[in-house]
């Protein structure tokens, strides 16, 4: 009877060892970390949605100071608005999704915000790869997907938001508005006029290039031999020839006659 008895207690004894093993195990594992993101009843295509994020802490050390998150396809940064989040954190664009960030959050705190998305797009289902920085300058990098971690999730899963079939008649809204603004076609109102205006008196280089034009002209004048004083000294002197010899005749006649 002892002899069936050993074996008993040998294999009781081997399970409690199994089982204290587990158990360390276990109590030695930190709990898994993550960043999740929920939305009650989003669908495709629906407008201004709020998605609520959950951002788990992984340090026992250092305070969680930033989110950096990558927008899935169809969403962009432009279609982003913040929520809220944590005292003093504030959202900005980035050129792939945007980020939040602000003050370190208490040591051992996970970080819940949320932002409103303008369209989501026509999908079954939209990831969130998400960076996670403390300000120790820890990262954590949430952006593994299931199918490339063979379903296991190895702790760095991207928070995945599962959509419902678009609403009936829901479509596209148009793309949102450019921030920066498009140059104007309009000519600029500080542009110089085209013609001069009509009361615009003459300067004094204007009035010394108009004598020196008259003098250039008076001088070509004088070396053409067309100056006027030249016809008149002419004329002056045919009237007096002529005035003389009527002069001479007249006188003549009458001496001859007396």
């Amino acid at each position: 009877m002892s002899t069936s008895v050993r074996p008993r207690t040998r294999r009781r004894s081997a399970a409690g060892v199994v089982a204290a093993i587990a158990a360390t195990l276990l109590l030695a594992t930190p709990a898994s970390a993550h960043v999740e993101v929920a939305s009650e009843g989003a669908r495709a295509l629906a407008e201004n949605v709020t998605l609520n994020f959950d951002a788990a802490t992984e340090s026992d050390a250092a305070g969680i100071t930033k989110l950096e998150v990558f927008l899935p396809k169809g969403i962009t940064p432009a279609d982003v608005t913040y929520g809220k989040g944590p005292a003093g954190w504030k959202l900005a664009p980035t050129d792939k999704g945007f980020t939040v960030s602000g003050p370190p959050v208490a040591v051992g705190e996970d970080v819940t915000y949320s932002v409103v998305v303008r369209q989501l797009p026509d999908a079954k289902s939209l990831v969130f790869k998400t960076l996670q920085t403390y300000d120790d300058g820890r990262v954590d990098r949430w952006i593994e997907l299931e199918e490339s971690s063979g379903g296991h999730g190895h702790g760095h899963s991207a928070p995945v938001l599962e959509l419902k079939e678009a609403a009936p008649g829901a479509e596209p809204v148009a793309p949102t508005p450019s921030a920066s603004p498009t140059p104007s076609a309009t000519p600029s109102p500080s542009a110089p006029p085209t013609t001069e205006p009509a009361d615009v008196k003459p300067t004094a280089s204007d009035r010394a290039m108009a004598t020196e034009g008259s003098d250039r002209a008076t001088a070509t004048a004088d070396e053409d031999g067309s100056s006027p004083a030249l016809p008149i000294g002419i004329a002056v002197a045919v009237l007096a020839l002529a005035a003389g010899g009527l002069w001479w005749f007249l006188k003549r006649r009458r001496s001859g006659t007396a």
